[in-house]
This record gives structure tokens, C-alpha cells and sequence, in this order.
């Protein structure tokens, strides 16, 4: 809940409520203490909701009899507990002197949280103060310790009950982003190492207790947990118009609290964990890895349109989380992309989600600050929207970074990967909007695709994939796979994008995987993909296999440098151009010399053909990149163009200082394996081998590598790099200029590339 939203009716009757019953549960417990003989150096303690006014309806009382010693305290205790466990009410008690309570909040960690936030009731105010005081100076002081402690609770108690914000029946206090996480927060800052809660956490606080308070009072019973069937009653209750309201509402309020809580356990790890100087390091354009969060560069431009998306690709593709300031800093100040969005705005999005799970944390941040409606228009409509199957595990918008994540295990299945992960953030798009949603979402596909600046085959691509998400695994389940009209239906399906639709059916088929694995266990397992799997197949094999990309030729302006005298290098912005005299290894070492001037190869093109100058014909080998910065301005083109030359004439180890570098380089997250698939039948002329592999500093000069140390030349080459992956397809012939047909040799190749890029 946003902190200015205020309270419905229904919800401030339930506040007014929870402080009545906590002062006349205050009036009367007072009373038993005072009813009777009462020794000095006694006092009575409310501890948990009681102790912070939020008790609600099924919530059990948590007292503490605090005493100095002396005979008649068992006494006083029995004429306490005894009235209340008669009213019915369940107790939590115990009887302890201070130092008998330190040393149990010592050992137990449950009990110091208790007592860090215990009131007085009743009796000698100043024993309570001495307790209170004891408590949190032993927590301060032992505060590496316990917030270590603090901190595996807390995320076995995540594991075990998931995150509120997108689960379908949650348990409002235990789960992430509920109200235990609140308590946790209150207790991190008693330690003086992070601040409270904000006033937007206070306020999503508020609204979870809410809830729960009207859970209790409507069912009669004390359970936390938000099933199905309880929502209506519980949204009448609060003043909601429905079940739907109250969800979205409950959602956006655990995604607040989950949010802060993850920035106060960084700040914890950060105040406890470092020594001497903070590093800074580049982790991408615009983006600093500064003592594990990352944040914008001090030359960032904030006016560049993909400066968002860049800043927040590179902090997922390091698993690294994005510093508040920097979502801030970007939510206020930061250009966004206009219509259609340029291509490095379109490239950060797809490396943001080819992160995998890394990017949930990073999206998260962007839509709490807002950006992501801005960037996404229909975001919005699924934003917190609740799922109507009980078999989905999350919200839609959820669901949809889920599956986006789930695909970028799969992008190596996939020529165009861009065209997957992106199909998969929007393949629900259309829930909610009324009638089928996968034909309301295709339509919502084909608007972003094009705001998005794809091509017009691809927003087709992108339209297809939307609007048959559900075809495959329908089909598998409720067709007879043997028949051939069941396969007809597949292909026929895919065939809106004429040229294309080998690729649609594999896209299909990732896509199938990565939803019902982001769906459920109910929803997918060993029967249901393979049922799939087999139908994909067949479909395949009913196809023409599609067509290989087409080898690179020369083009006037290349045929024209390859004509030069001896070698030939031209850098002009961020296309570099080199014709030499084809030899082996000659493509890897260009790459490895981009690499370290920390260029990125976008695009590379390559042919090796015959010319003929004055003298004997002979074989020149043109290499044509597309390379921009990692990060920050790019090389001096004189200095990048001096180093090309160098690696020509045999004068630059570009082996040794790439290897150099590799260990310098930090790991980043867990990505899909690379694959090396040996295209059949592709060419007559050359074995054609194609690499996908999520992209990575000197990739393309490794796979040369490999390549040059089985003694290949390189004939043709064709690089693409989409987002962070990397498809790859290199025309590869022995040193006699013959394609390899030993299948052994075939085998080798392509666990020498593995082995390279592993």
C-alpha cells in the first residue's frame, strides 16, 4: 500500500478495534497484578503483538512475569495465568529474573526477539527498564553473531513458505514479505546497523495486519494463511470492492516489504562483512559494481535511452542487486526509450532477461520505482493481477518473469533467443482483458514488439508465439499424437510467417517448457514434456528443416579492400574492417585484439575468397565487426587500429594477455551450457558448425581457438549477438580445403569447443 492511500472504513474499524482490546486487555491484566498482595521489584511484560498493540482476534498473548527474587512470586503467577487461560485465551508464559531472561535471549534467538520489543503492563517500571536495557546492549554487542543467525532464519523460514507477493493461498505472516519480515527489520535496526522501516513498509505493514485481523474475525479461527475460499468475506470485511482488489493489494504491499527487507539484509552483509576500501569496478556501460550493489557510473548519460536498461542488464548478468539510490536516481532522472526503441535499448532488455533468475531481483527494483508501466505500456493491466487457476503458483506479472527466466535456460535450443525470452515476458500479456487471452495478448505482442523496434517479420514472430503459447502442450494432452491431422494442426499454425516456421515450432517448444515449469508442478512433469517433446518433433520432421543462414559474401567495399597490398585495417566508429592474408588463427586473434580494448563483437562477418592482383591468386580473408564498449567511451581508433596491425605482423601476444584478463574477471551468475551443434547438409564446400553460448568477454577468440588448434581454417563466419547470447556459425575446412566427414574429427571439434568455452 502507498503511504498516502488511506485506510477504508472496514480497515480503520479493525485499527480502532485491535487498540481497544489492547488497553482492556492491558486494564485487566493490570488488575491481577494489583488485585492481591503485590511484592516490590515485580513487573508484568506484554511481549510479541500484544507488546505492539496488533493483537488480532487469533493471536496468542506472550507474558513475562519479571521479578528481582523473594518469596510469593508462584503466588502472584498462578493468580494471573489461571483467569486467563479460563477466558479461553491461548497463552505463551514465563516466569524469569533479568538475568535469567539474558541468558535465555542469549541462547534463543526467538526469545531476544521477543523481549526487544517487550512493554510494561503492570508492576516496577524500573525493573522493566533494566531488562529492556540489558536486552538491547547484549544485542548490540553481539550483533555479527545474531544478525548471522538472524539471517538463516529467515531464509529457512522463505524456503519453507515462499514469497506472500505471488503465491495464490500465502501465509501473511511467515511468508517473504509478511508481516514477520516487518519485526525482523525493527530488530536489524535496534542493532544500529540499518534504519527502520520507511514509511511505505510501515504503511503495507498496516495493511497485512489488516488482513489478517479480518481473516481471523471472519473465519473464527487463528490461521495466517489466505486461501481461496476466505477472500470475499475477508474483502468485505476491509471495505474492498472484491477478492480481486484485496489480492492485488496484499501483493503490492508484500512486494514493498520484500523489497526493503532485501536492501536491509545487504546493508547488514555489507556492515559486517567489509574491511578497509570499497571497490568500485565496471560491470557494464553506465554501471559500477560499488561494495556488491551496483550504481551508475560517474560519467553515466542519463540522457542516453537505454542508459535504464543497460545499467540494470549489466547488474543482472554480475547477480548483483541494483542500489536504491541508483532505481531512484533512474525512476526521476533517467531517459527512457521513445517508439520505436533503438537497438541498444532493445539488446539491454533482452540481456537483462537472458540473466535468468538473477533478473527477477533486478525487475523487481525496476517496477517498485515505478519504471517498468513506463517502459512496458499494458504492464500495468497484469501488474499484481491474481491468477483464476489455482494450479499457477504466481500473479501473472510474476508468472511472466518467471517463465522469462525459465527460457533463458533454453535459449541454446533456439535460433533467435531475443525472440524467446522476449515472447515469454508477453505470453500472458492478455490476461484479464477479456475472452481468449492468448488472441487479446497476440494483438498487446504485436504493439510492444513494434514499440520495441523489432523487425516486421519478428513482431509476426513475436504475435505467433503469443497467440499460440498454449498449442503444443494442448495439443499433446488432448489429441491423438498418431494422428496426422494432429500434426497437421501444429504445422499449419506455424506457418503465418512464411521462411519461418521451423524456427516458430522451436521457439514453441521452449516456450511450452519454460511456462509450465514457471506454472507449477501440477501444471508440468516427465509425462506431460515428453508428450510435448514428441509432438514437436514430428511437427519438425513434417517440415523442410528451414534454411541455414546464407554464407557471408563480398561486397563492393570489401572486394575493393581485399584488393589492398599486404593487409589492410579500418576502424570507423564502431565498425572495424580488416583484409589480410588469409591464414590460420587470423579471426580468433582479431577478436582477441577487440577484447582487449574491451570491445564487445555485436555482429562479425567473415569470407575468405580467391583474388587476383598482379601476381599468382591467392586466398585474402576479409573480417568486417560490429564491436561497441563494455563499458564507458570506446578505444582510440588510432590506438585499436596500431594494435590490429601489431596482431598482423606477429607482434602482439594476444593469447597471453587475454588469458591475463580471464583471471582478473569475476564470475557471474549460472547460465545454460554453451552448445555445438555440426549442421547436416548445410554446405557441399565447408562443415558448418553453429556455437550459441550466453556472450562473455573473448568468446568468439576462444571457439577460434579451438577451431585453429585442430589445424582449421575459418572460410566463412557469422556472429550474432542478441541481447547477452551469442549464435554463432562458423564454415570450417581442413588444411587441404576440404570439409571434415571423419565422424570422429566431428566429434572432436565439437568437445574442443565445449571444453574452450566451459
Amino acid at each position: 500500500m502507498r503511504p498516502d492511500r488511506k485506510p477504508s472504513d472496514g480497515r480503520a474499524a479493525l485499527a480502532s478495534a485491535r487498540a481497544a482490546r489492547s488497553a482492556d486487555l492491558d486494564r485487566w491484566l493490570a488488575s491481577l497484578v494489583t488485585g492481591g498482595p503485590v511484592q516490590d521489584g515485580v513487573a508484568l511484560l506484554a511481549v510479541g503483538g500484544h507488546a505492539r498493540r496488533e493483537l488480532t482476534p487469533g493471536g496468542d498473548l506472550d507474558l513475562v512475569l519479571l521479578h528481582r527474587g523473594g518469596p510469593g512470586i508462584a503466588g502472584l503467577a498462578d493468580r494471573i495465568w489461571y483467569p486467563v487461560w479460563d477466558s479461553g485465551l491461548r497463552l505463551d508464559h514465563s516466569v524469569r529474573t533479568v538475568d535469567e531472561a539474558r541468558t535465555v535471549a542469549r541462547a534463543d534467538l526467538k526469545v531476544a526477539l521477543g523481549l526487544l520489543s517487550a512493554r510494561r503492563i503492570a508492576g516496577d517500571g524500573a525493573l522493566a527498564d533494566e531488562l529492556r536495557a540489558a536486552v538491547l546492549a547484549d544485542w548490540r554487542a553481539d550483533a555479527r553473531t545474531r544478525l548471522d543467525e538472524l539471517a538463516r532464519l529467515c531464509r529457512d523460514r522463505w524456503e519453507t513458505h515462499g514469497e506472500l507477493a505471488f503465491l495464490q493461498e500465502p501465509d501473511l505472516k511467515e511468508a517473504r514479505g509478511g508481516l514477520r519480515d516487518v519485526q525482523v527489520m525493527h530488530a536489524v535496526a535496534a542493532s544500529w546497523v540499518t534504519s527502520g522501516p520507511d514509511g511505505r513498509v510501515r504503511a503495507a505493514h498496516d495493511l497485512l495486519l489488516d488482513v489478517r485481523h479480518a481473516l481471523h474475525e471472519v473465519t473464527g479461527r487463528s490461521g495466517d494463511r489466505l486461501v481461496l475460499q476466505e477472500r470475499d468475506a475477508v474483502a468485505r470485511a476491509l471495505g474492498f470492492a472484491d477478492a480481486d482488489v484485496l489480492q492485488r493489494r496484499v501483493a503490492e504491499a508484500a512486494r514493498a516489504i520484500a523489497y526493503a527487507s532485501s536492501h536491509t539484509w545487504h546493508r547488514v552483509h555489507r556492515l559486517t562483512r567489509t574491511r578497509g576500501v570499497v571497490e568500485r569496478r565496471p560491470v557494464g556501460d553506465g554501471a559500477v559494481d560499488h561494495d556488491g550493489q551496483v550504481v551508475l557510473a560517474r560519467d553515466a548519460d542519463l540522457d542516453d535511452p537505454a542508459i535504464t536498461l543497460c545499467v540494470a542488464a549489466a547488474a543482472a548478468q554480475a547477480g548483483l542487486p541494483l542500489a536504491p539510490a541508483t532505481v531512484t536516481r533512474l525512476a526521476e532522472r533517467a531517459a527512457l526509450p521513445g517508439t520505436p526503441w533503438p537497438a541498444a535499448a532493445r539488446d539491454a532488455l533482452v540481456s537483462l532477461l537472458g540473466a535468468g533468475p538473477a533478473a527477477i531481483g533486478v525487475w523487481e527494483a525496476l517496477d517498485q520505482a515505478g519504471l517498468i508501466v513506463r517502459l512496458l505500456p499494458g504492464w500495468e493491466h497484469v501488474r499484481n493481477r491474481p491468477q483464476r487457476n489455482p494450479v499457477h503458483r504466481y500473479t501473472v506479472d510474476r508468472h511472466l518473469v518467471e517463465t522469462a527466466a525459465r527460457a533463458a535456460a533454453l535459449t541454446r535450443d533456439v535460433a533467435r533467443p531475443d525472440l524467446l525470452l522476449v515472447g515469454a515476458l508477453l505470453h500472458d500479456i492478455g490476461k484479464g482483458r477479456g475472452g481468449d487471452h492468448s488472441t487479446a495478448g497476440a494483438a498487446v505482442a504485436r504493439d510492444i514488439g513494434a514499440r520495441l523496434g523489432f523487425a516486421e517479420d519478428d513482431v509476426r514472430v513475436l504475435e505467433t508465439l503469443v497467440r499460440h503459447h498454449l498449442l503444443l502442450p494442448e495439443t499433446a494432452t488432448r489429441r491423438d499424437i498418431d494422428d496426422p491431422v494432429t500434426v497437421q494442426t501444429v504445422t499449419a499454425a506455424v506457418a503465418r510467417v512464411p521462411g519461418r516456421e521451423r524456427e516458430i515450432l522451436d521457439l514453441l517448444a521452449a516456450l511450452a517448457v519454460a511456462d509450465g515449469e514457471a506454472t507449477g508442478p501440477g501444471a508440468w512433469g516427465t509425462w506431460k514434456a515428453r508428450l510435448v517433446a514428441d509432438l514437436a518433433g514430428r511437427a519438425a520432421a513434417a517440415l523442410s528443416g528451414g534454411t541455414p543462414p546464407p554464407v557471408p559474401a563480398l561486397d563492393p567495399d570489401h572486394v575493393a579492400l581485399a584488393r589492398h597490398d599486404g593487409a589492410a585495417v579500418r576502424v570507423v566508429g564502431s565498425r572495424i574492417t580488416i583484409s589480410a592474408p588469409d591464414r590460420p588463427g587470423l579471426l580468433w586473434r582479431a577478436a582477441g585484439v577487440l577484447a582487449l580494448h574491451r570491445l564487445a563483437v555485436k555482429t562479425a562477418r567473415t569470407v575468405s575468397a580467391a583474388v587476383k592482383p598482379n601476381t599468382a591468386p591467392y586466398r585474402t580473408a576479409v573480417l568486417d565487426f560490429t564491436a561497441v564498449p563494455e563499458y564507458g567511451n570506446p578505444p582510440d581508433p588510432a590506438t585499436l587500429e596500431a594494435d590490429l596491425r601489431r596482431m598482423l605482423a606477429d607482434r602482439l601476444d594476444v593469447a597471453d594477455r587475454l588469458e591475463r584478463r580471464a583471471r582478473s574477471m569475476r564470475p557471474g551468475p549460472a547460465v545454460a551450457p554453451p552448445r555445438v551443434v555440426i549442421v547436416d547438409d548445410a554446405s557441399r564446400t565447408a562443415t558448418v558448425v553453429e556455437v550459441r553460448a550466453h556472450d562473455r568477454p573473448g568468446l568468439l577468440c576462444r571457439v577460434g581457438q579451438a577451431l585453429g588448434a585442430r589445424d582449421l581454417d575459418v572460410r566463412a563466419a557469422r556472429v550474432d549477438t542478441l541481447g547477452a547470447e551469442a549464435v554463432d556459425v562458423f564454415y570450417v575446412v581442413d588444411a587441404a580445403g576440404r570439409p571434415l566427414d571423419d565422424p570422429a574429427d566431428l566429434a572432436g571439434v565439437r568437445a574442443d569447443i565445449l571444453a574452450a568455452l566451459g
